[in-house]
């Protein structure tokens, strides 16, 4: 059982979660994550590893409510447990000397990208962090980076807020006018697919952090099978993070459309209960919780 150490909204339907894991937080590299379970008997769902302090056993994951596990994730408070967190998971990302970097967040996805520029800043890059959101509230972790002495490039679709229009045109802005040594991109699938065709042609490195449906998180189940040059790979064990250029951005796009109508379904059931049933639903997943982490 993990504790919930803190919990609150940085976004609508956003939130960040705390969660007690000192064996993680001791082990975890930019770029990992773990596979949660919220219930006993709940999905397994893999969620990036925004943070770590090492020296307080705490780790920081954000979570969008899209889906049942999620949603039900994220009414959970501090004091709340979560069954299971396992990790840290998947190869971390490569964090060397690259001179300029870019990283590139979509929505959620810069809560991936802020540990990879966190690292890259650690390492002696200049980065550039381009961030996007639907509108401003959904623009994230803007004050976090830049207090880690990074360029920020907040972009809106509505115009609300930074640059009008998606992150993919500040991007061709940007290598134009900087020398850029590598690109990491992180966040919906047409996004990643959209910032390797900006990159392609000048062929700079391009790396992007793959969202494929994902069980185990160990490589055993087969679920996150994704098309990398030619070839099948395990986004779990091989990944997450792949040449950009060498993705086959479409047939991932499909398999993570497989099971849109259950988890439908789901939600809709979910979404259908009175108030009174929801809190009973949320009530029991806490009990089933607190009877796990008695002795």
């Amino acid at each position: 059982m993990y504790r919930i150490a803190e919990a609150d909204s940085i976004a609508p339907d956003v939130r960040r979660i705390v969660v007690e894991a000192p064996r993680i937080a001791g082990k975890h590299r930019a770029g990992q994550f773990v596979i949660v379970r919220v219930t006993p008997n709940g999905e397994r769902i893999p969620l990036t590893i925004a943070e770590a302090d090492a020296g307080a056993g705490l780790i920081t994951l954000f979570v969008q409510a899209i889906g049942r596990t999620t949603t039900l994730m994220s009414e959970l408070e501090a004091g709340d447990y979560l069954v299971d967190v396992a990790g840290p998971l998947g190869r971390a990302s490569e964090i060397k000397l690259y001179g300029t970097a870019v990283v590139v967040g979509g929505g959620l996805g810069t809560a991936i990208a802020y540990p990879i520029a966190c690292g890259l800043a650690d390492a002696g890059n200049r980065v550039i962090a381009i961030i996007g959101g639907r509108s401003k509230e959904y623009v994230l972790l803007e004050d976090q980076l830049t207090a880690r002495g990074i360029e920020v490039i907040p972009c809106t679709d509505d115009g609300s807020y930074g640059r009008h229009g998606f992150v993919t045109a500040a991007l061709a802005d940007v290598i134009v006018d900087e020398d850029v040594g590598v690109v990491f991109a992180t966040g919906p699938v047409p996004m990643m697919s959209a910032v390797a065709d900006v990159t392609r042609p000048k062929q700079i490195e391009t790396i992007a952090s793959l969202n494929p449906i994902m069980v185990d998180g160990t490589g055993m189940c087969g679920g996150c099978r994704v098309e990398v040059g030619g070839e099948t790979k395990f986004a779990c064990v091989d990944g997450p993070e792949f040449d950009a250029h060498e993705v086959d951005f479409e047939l991932l796009q499909r398999r993570n459309t497989s099971y849109r109508a259950f988890e439908t379904a789901r939600m809709d059931d979910l979404q259908s209960l009175d108030a009174p049933h929801h809190e009973q639903l949320l009530a029991d997943v806490r009990g089933a919780c607190a009877a796990e982490a008695s002795p």
